[in-house]
């Protein structure tokens, strides 16, 4: 296996030219994942729009079906982007994610609806959030294998910065809702403030196309084009099987507690724990605020230090403060603007660490596919199932805190991937955790 960045001569730092390349790249991502947050968030009117009159309860649960179909979409997504771009290149890539993304939003913000078109509406809008999924299952994987070969003095803190940005689309996605809520009436919001939404969603992507039309190719793609792998997802499932399980546990804690952070978190604390709803917003506000912080603190450390500590720090805090986190939450007068800021910064070792440790795994030929399943393969499963499974549990157990054992349980997994991942796909010089 091989190194993002063994033994590279010359000065410390990126130049300019090459941090404007990595902003670029993060900058995508966290526009299309305000793409595809933004449907989770405004489900409610979507349901209205889409599905017929009647049955609200039924209705809404379509739509968030609709919602998981962008999720399952994931991983099939990711084969062909990185087919493509480990064939072929990153920045043309790139460059269709983020336009296909685009044009897919817009067309959500402006599509009829149920009333109007009948079934037609409905099947359109699946198509459009499964495109949507496609888009999603390639864009951080090639984020990721884009900026660790571009930035490769810098490779942690660049995947620091792809992930703030997405943390910052979801921000932004919260905002919207926020100042539409302020701005019209909830009738009108049910009506037509929802679309507005997308089609602002859909033109900040394509001013991220335009800006991405500048992306020059990464220099070790350069480098290794003329041998470049004819199938590069089957290459990597066939010669590096241990490198995509140890990469699926590399993410692992970082899928599982976003996971729950962000689709589980709000629901649970309103439904099941009846907290007021606007103290649940502000606080998970300030939460991905906080993490968004110490992940790129953790990032500029993981350039210093062998990262494999910072996970295993993350971890350790993780399966002792997970548990113990949602046990305070559970008593039902828990601090929320105290205790999730806490567990976001807790999981910043893992955030900050897992991209870089996830791509150094996997040879130049074939990084762009390993990264795109261990990736896709944790995130579905863990972040796409865990909220399913927190409610499981705390239906099977009627333990309103059940959730916490999910977090360090896959704390667990954490640790012992820092352990395994010691020296794996790096270089004598780099081996150090």
């Amino acid at each position: 296996m091989t190194s993002v960045s063994d033994n590279v001569d010359g000065p410390p730092d990126l130049t300019h030219r090459q941090w404007r390349m990595v902003v670029l790249a993060a900058l995508g991502g966290g526009l299309e994942y305000y793409d595809f947050i933004v449907y989770g968030i405004f489900a409610q009117a979507i349901a209205a729009a889409f599905f017929p009159a009647g049955a609200p309860a039924a209705a809404l649960t379509l739509s968030l079906a609709v919602f998981a179909v962008g999720y399952l979409a994931r991983p099939l997504g990711g084969m062909v982007s990185s087919h493509f771009g480990d064939r072929y290149g990153r920045k043309t890539v790139f460059v269709v994610t983020v336009f296909t993304m685009s044009l897919c939003t817009l067309a959500i913000g402006l599509i009829p609806t149920y009333a109007q078109w009948g079934l037609a509406a409905t099947l359109l809008l699946v198509l459009l959030r499964f495109v949507q999924g496609l888009c999603i299952g390639g864009e951080l994987p090639g984020a990721i294998t884009f900026v660790v070969e571009t930035a490769q003095r810098r490779p942690g803190f660049a995947c620091g910065i792809v992930f703030a940005l997405v943390n910052a689309g979801v921000l932004l996605a919260a905002f919207v809702n926020l100042a539409l809520g302020a701005w019209l009436p909830p009738e009108a919001m049910l009506d037509y403030g929802w679309r507005i939404a997308f089609l602002f969603g859909g033109v900040l992507g394509l001013v991220s196309f335009w800006l991405r039309r500048n992306l020059e190719e990464t220099p070790e793609f350069l480098r290794i084009r003329h041998d470049a792998a004819q199938q590069p997802v089957r290459e990597v499932v066939r010669d590096h099987r241990g490198a995509i399980l140890l990469g699926c546990c590399v993410v692992a804690l970082t899928a599982g507690f976003n996971g729950l952070l962000f689709a589980h978190m709000p629901a649970y604390l309103g439904q099941v724990l009846a907290y007021p709803r606007q103290e649940v917003a502000i606080a998970m506000n300030v939460a991905l605020l906080a993490m968004s912080l110490s992940l790129l603190a953790a990032s500029w450390l993981a350039d210093r230090m062998p990262p494999q500590r910072l996970l295993r720090a993350s971890s350790l805090l993780l399966i002792v403060g997970g548990p113990m986190g949602y046990a305070l939450l559970a008593r039902g007068d828990a601090d929320l603007l105290l205790v999730l800021p806490l567990l976001a910064i807790a999981v910043a070792g893992a955030n900050g660490s897992f991209a870089y440790l996830l791509a150094r795994l996997f040879p130049a030929r074939v990084r762009f596919s390993g990264v795109a399943l261990s990736l896709n393969i944790s995130f579905t499963l863990l972040s796409g199932l865990g909220p399913l499974a927190a409610n499981a549990l705390i239906d099977a157990t009627g333990w309103r805190a059940a959730p916490g054992l999910i977090v360090g349980a896959v704390a667990l997994i954490g640790l012992a991937a820092s352990f395994a991942s010691r020296g794996a796909g790096v270089s004598r010089s780099d081996a150090r955790g």
